[in-house]
């Protein structure tokens, strides 16, 4: 997969306004556009960004830069009409990938919209066959790669981790047995092109697929998907599995 043209905010936004007025009337794109702009604003103020650094105490564990209150203001500002920067709860994590009954030595994990690489270095803790991040926004895939360079942890099992900077959208995935990680990294229609490409990866090569999708909020989107069925879940997230993985 190439590299993603790095997206710009001014560019993003129009792209935002054009996709919600083929669906909405005027006036309401424009209180939503208003509503994201102005919660940019709140979001940028000293006490929003201290309330941020709550997150800090993985970072602190294993010395690496993960947490949302050092992401800058522009990919801060892409983030509210694409898909805003947020590291995953590590006890959340680890109860999704409890929740699946598999041997991770056959397993590829994905995540799709990797960020800073938290995940990935949590999904390390398992003995998966290789790890693999997909990141859109370069300045947070250049932490992310820093992130995998310095991390050390003696519970570590995988070691064979990457990062791409691209687009989820294009991404071709490997024809291997595959747990996919969502984090809400797309809008609507971003996902559905996801999801349309590994139902069709899926019909021409069947293998094992678990989703793993945290904070669910789109979820009608793999609902609605043929090839997938939910397993199992909370009001947190969903797990998702196809006929050739569900045992």
């Amino acid at each position: 997969m190439s590299s993603a043209r790095e997206p710009k905010p001014i560019e993003t936004v129009l792209q935002w306004w054009k996709d919600h007025r083929k669906h909405e009337r005027f006036f309401h794109s424009l209180r939503r556009l208003i509503g994201l702009l102005w919660e940019f604003l709140r979001d940028s103020t000293p006490g929003r960004r201290r309330q941020r650094y709550g997150d800090m105490q993985y970072d602190w564990d294993y010395r690496v830069n993960t947490t949302s209150a050092t992401v800058g203001w522009r990919d801060r500002l892409l983030g509210m009409f694409l898909s805003p920067y947020q590291p995953t709860e590590p006890s959340l994590f680890h109860e999704m990938l409890k929740a699946l009954n598999i041997d991770f030595r056959e397993f590829t994990f994905i995540d799709l919209g990797s960020g800073k690489g938290r995940v990935l270095l949590m999904a390390a803790d398992y003995p998966f066959r290789r790890i693999m991040g997909i990141e859109l926004l370069l300045e947070l895939h250049r932490v992310a790669q820093e992130n995998l360079r310095q991390y050390k942890s003696n519970s570590q099992r995988c070691f064979t981790l990457k990062t791409i900077c691209g687009d989820a959208r294009e991404f071709t995935f490997p024809l291997e047995p595959t747990v996919l990680y969502l984090f809400n990294p797309l809008p609507e229609a971003g996902l559905l092109q996801v999801i349309s490409s590994v139902d069709r990866s899926l019909r021409e090569q069947p293998r094992p697929l678990y989703v793993l999708y945290h904070n669910p909020l789109l979820d009608h989107v793999l609902a609605n998907c043929s090839g997938l069925r939910k397993l199992s879940g909370t009001h947190q997230y969903h797990v998702y599995g196809n006929d050739a993985g569900v045992k």
